[in-house]
This record gives structure tokens, sequence and C-alpha cells, in this order.
């Protein structure tokens, strides 16, 4: 279901996927040029969450399940065009084509050609 005044793209895909490893090619400084695991993809706002990057101070109110409450440090998202899939074969950023192989639809490294899922 399309969620009104979540970005202006029409195109809901992203060229990566929860599991994928990537490459950060820009923002903060700390966090340019390392890798991490995406945790979450937002299609509808085209952003992620990769795991140790663009890390947020988050003031969290007492609940149940945490009582005390306190100051949390938690990944924030960032847009999906600021991350580079990381080719399986030379570990670099690499582009993705998608092809068909054997009648699927498939990711494929432009920079080595292999089959990514």
């Amino acid at each position: 279901m399309p969620r009104p005044n979540a970005g202006s793209h029409h195109n809901n895909k992203l060229h990566v996927k929860k599991g994928d490893t990537v490459v950060i090619l820009s923002g903060k400084q700390q966090d340019k040029g390392r890798t991490g695991k995406v945790l979450l993809a937002l299609p509808h706002e085209a952003k992620v969450v990769v795991e140790g990057v663009n890390i947020v101070t988050k003031h969290v109110k007492p609940s149940a399940s945490n009582p005390q409450g306190g100051i949390e440090q938690r990944e924030g998202a960032i847009h999906a065009s600021k991350v580079a899939l990381v080719d399986p074969e030379t570990g670099q950023a690499t582009r993705v084509r998608k092809q068909i192989v054997d009648g699927k639809k498939v990711r494929v490294a432009v920079k080595s050609g292999k089959v990514i899922d």
C-alpha cells in the first residue's frame, strides 16, 4: 500500500536487500568507506539501516520492557544512493544489474559478472 508523502520516489525498488554487505560511499566522515550488513531496508523512503553506521543518540522513555528508560545508541537510516553492494569476488563496491538466469530474475555484480542471489 503506498504511503502518502513518503519521498518522491515513484519506483520503490532498492538495489540492496536486508542481509547484503555494503560499503558506504558518502556521508559522515567517520562512516565513509566502512562496510557493514544491511539490517533494514526501507524502500518507501529509499533508505537503508547499516550495521555500525550512522550511530545516533536516542532518548528513550521508560516503558514496560525498559522500565529505566535512558539514552540509547542505535543505527540511523541513510539514503540508499550512499551505499554500494560489495562484490562477492573482489570485495570492492559495485553497481548491480538485473538479469534473467535460468528463467529467474537475479542481481548480478557489474564489475565481476557474478550472480549475487
